[in-house]
């Protein structure tokens, strides 16, 4: 299937030929649907925090953040283009909807509005409006990644998204005035991305009072997975050299294994609000964080007593009723009757994993995944986010356990990928690849079939160490379509 000089780029690309055959392998048997067994819910799965025990957390995190290594991820690489389908649409085929009209007759309510007004010189009419914001000789909003848009008006001030996460950032990120933020971005939008933090960044560090850090990775190449034909054949360029396609969000476990701190804040680039309504989530995300830090420490207590030499039987239960009451992670079935050393190798191998803490918000019919309980490959259930894509509807009981999800992933997670030794996880090792998945696309006229690698936060998650909390629904506001920014909560108080 491959030539000589397949391999050798295949080598050049950082990639390997048995990841590529495994890859044509996945297409040929395709991934197998997950077997949930229900929802995660408040009272199975799911912890809702009482007023106290925030203000708990929020102590707990201020009184301890100073001793750790704080950083916020924020994955950033993908194109607006999503954003503007319908303003597209409508450029190029004079297809006009109901959400150009709304765009169109509501444009000064956009913060990007008076940026806009500059590059059409006053024009107001539907075509300037919509090749302003598009073109390449206007905004060039349809070829930008969200991170560099105008999200909202300060007066007559702007702040993008990216400089929303630089104020979040300063103000539960911080730690002893340095705030470090990590951005995933795509190489041709790097040098625009740091052109804008240059331009912010002394501004930003003299009202909030600190220093910020910033640094960016790219996707890696390493990890675009290969494109065939409907047949399975690898799918090939006009000069006879194969396809490669970035693999989904799923690719940024990798990015996320490069970095180094103690607690790790995720969220994705969109969900920001203004400053007027950024308490809650600065509230919420110390709670999580705390919460982190409280059974992380629990966690390397039993990870260190249960590396000792001679492990007592106590030792033993306690770390296994830890793991089941406290850590969602019930043992498979005929679990009693194992010998002590496979108990132990369990409690061991189950104990000592990543962790993260998911916020998880009401579901209100926003397409996506959420929280379940599953059965995992060794027999064991646990909590996991699950994605549509991974449930088969033609399922009953499958399509039944989906719908009764009472709360929605919105991507709000604090983790922890170091051990009690304060050694970095190796992230790979967690994930599993049986959660992949397949799609149809098409280049040139031709029909070919995509592979996305396990999502990073379910499939590359999957043997993590899990728990959901219930967090407000004024938490979660993403910015989907251009219009998403005429909602209240990105407007001007």
């Amino acid at each position: 299937m491959f030539s000589e000089k397949d391999k050798a780029r295949i080598e050049k690309r950082g990639s390997d030929l048995k990841t590529v055959e495994q890859q044509i392998e996945n297409f040929v048997n395709g991934f197998p649907f997950i077997k949930a067994r229900k929802a995660a819910t408040t009272d199975d799965g799911m912890i809702r925090l009482k007023e106290s025990e925030i203000d708990e957390l929020v102590a707990l995190f201020d009184k301890e953040s100073s001793k750790k290594k704080l950083l916020k991820f924020v994955p950033a690489s993908g194109a607006a283009s999503r954003m503007f389908k319908a303003l597209f649409a409508a450029k190029d085929e004079g297809k006009k909807d109901r959400s150009v009209e709304q765009y169109i007759n509501e444009i000064d309510k956009f913060a990007f509005a008076g940026s806009l007004m500059k590059v059409t010189q006053g024009k107001r009419d539907d075509q300037s409006l919509l090749n302003g914001l598009l073109n390449a000789d206007g905004l060039d909003y349809g070829s930008l990644p969200k991170g560099l848009l105008e999200f909202h008006q300060y007066g007559d001030q702007t702040r993008t998204a990216v400089e929303e996460h630089m104020v979040e950032g300063a103000a539960y990120a911080n730690r002893n005035g340095r705030v470090r933020l990590h951005f995933t971005v795509s190489p041709e939008h790097k040098s625009k991305f740091k052109s804008l933090i240059q331009e912010v960044k002394k501004a930003y560090e003299e009202k909030y009072g600190v220093q910020f850090i910033f640094s960016f990775s790219e996707q890696k190449k390493s990890t675009d997975t290969i494109a065939v034909n409907m047949d399975n054949t690898p799918f090939r360029l006009e000069d006879g050299s194969i396809l490669f396609r970035p693999a989904g969000h799923g690719a940024l476990l990798e990015n996320l294994n490069d970095q180094d701190a103690d607690v790790i804040f995720i969220k994705n680039v969109d969900n920001v609000v203004p400053d007027h309504l950024k308490d809650e989530t600065i509230k919420y995300k110390k709670a999580l964080a705390g919460l982190l830090m409280s059974y992380q420490k629990k966690v390397f207590n039993f990870a260190k007593r249960l590396d000792k030499p001679e492990v007592s039987d106590y030792t033993r239960q306690k770390a296994l009723s830890f793991l089941k009451n406290e850590l969602n992670v019930t043992p498979p079935k005929g679990f009693r009757n194992w010998s002590n050393e496979d108990k132990l190798a369990y409690a061991k191998a189950k104990i000592n994993r990543p962790i993260r803490v998911c916020g998880m918000v009401k579901n209100v019919g926003e397409p996506g995944g959420g929280p379940f309980w599953i059965e995992n490959g060794d027999g064991s259930f646990s909590t996991h986010i699950l994605e549509s894509a991974q449930f088969n509807f033609n399922n009953k009981r499958q399509s039944e356990i989906f719908n009764n999800a009472t709360h929605f992933n919105p991507v709000d997670l604090v983790v922890s990928t170091k051990n009690y030794k304060r050694e970095k996880f190796n992230l790979l090792d967690f994930r599993d690849p049986q959660t992949g998945f397949i799609t149809e696309k098409s280049m040139s006229g031709k029909t070919l079939k995509a592979q996305e690698l396990p999502g990073l936060w379910n499939g590359s998650m999957a043997d993590w160490n899990t728990l959901f909390v219930e967090v407000p629904l004024i938490t979660f506001n993403p910015v989907k379509t251009v219009n998403d920014l005429l909602r209240k909560e990105h407007q001007p108080a």
